[in-house]
């Protein structure tokens, strides 16, 4: 891919892998009663990954009559500021974990939430400072390593947030979620094959989620192959939730016939050699 077209594209999709980032670096910070499964949250039957919009909006409707009833819980709070950022609606997310952290400042689970709050908020520097009173030198926690490595990413400081995936890698070798992120990483700074070999990392191992392939086949097709992208998009996913990805995907791609281009780029003699920009 030319090095013009790439800064193009690369800006376009900025925002919408940093928040990847961000969802996949932190989604385990929490524990496991917080991870909106069967019995967090009453019937609400499955991950809240797979989640459409109405059962999202209901989910969150359910979590904030019961954080008013008691917004010094940590477990409803944590939930409840997940279910926002998941909407949208950052801002309410951020400001109910300001609550929750003030009436448990020693939660690390809290902490870490805040942290993420914090970051969707846009508030980068604050992030670092609160997941890293989070984390305990003698026993770190890799999720709160790689989540520093998705902030700092997000900061622009992506050498500094690929030490801090690989720091993570070396607590918990070949966890998907930090390869991804460390994949995505190559993508904000436009080195797509590189991401495509940690993100294809990633989705070979055993515990990888949907999140993590959907994010392959963000970079598939990003490379033009969008046939393949919209393979691995379907895989695993119900007919509606694969629907939306693939509309998502075409809808990124399509701008200013981005993927054709592309498509057309690596069919030309020479150009796997101006991919690499970083």
């Amino acid at each position: 891919m030319p090095a013009s077209l790439t800064t193009i594209f690369m800006n376009r999709i900025l925002q919408g892998a940093a928040a990847s980032l961000i969802v996949l670096a932190l989604a385990g910070c929490s524990t496991t009663k917080d991870r909106m499964t069967t019995g967090s949250v009453p019937k609400l039957t499955k991950p809240v990954e797979e989640l459409d919009a109405t059962e999202l909006r209901s989910a969150t409707d359910r979590l904030g009559k019961a954080y008013e009833k008691n917004p010094r819980d940590p477990v409803t709070g944590v939930n409840y500021a997940n279910l926002l950022r998941m909407n949208g609606r950052d801002t309410q997310a951020l400001a109910v974990m300001q609550q929750v952290a003030i009436a448990n400042p020693g939660d690390r689970n809290v902490l870490a939430a805040y942290g993420k709050a914090q970051a969707a908020a846009g508030q980068f520097q604050q992030a670092l400072d609160t997941i890293g009173r989070a984390q305990t030198p003698d026993r770190p926690d890799w999720k709160l390593v790689s989540a520093q490595g998705a902030i700092l990413d997000q900061m622009g400081r992506a050498s500094d947030a690929r030490q801090r995936y690989r720091d993570a890698l070396d607590i918990q070798p070949n966890e998907p979620s930090i390869l991804s992120n460390l994949g995505m990483s190559y993508v904000l700074t436009g080195d797509l094959r590189t991401a495509e070999t940690y993100l294809r990392s990633a989705a070979s191992q055993p515990t990888a989620d949907s999140r993590v392939r959907q994010n392959l086949a963000l970079v598939v097709g990003l490379q033009g192959r969008f046939p393949e992208a919209e393979q691995i998009a379907r895989r695993e996913l119900s007919p509606q939730q694969a629907d939306a990805n693939v509309a998502y995907l075409r809808g990124m791609l399509s701008q200013q016939n981005s993927w054709q281009k592309l498509a057309a780029k690596d069919k030309t003699p020479g150009a796997a050699d101006s991919s690499n920009t970083n």
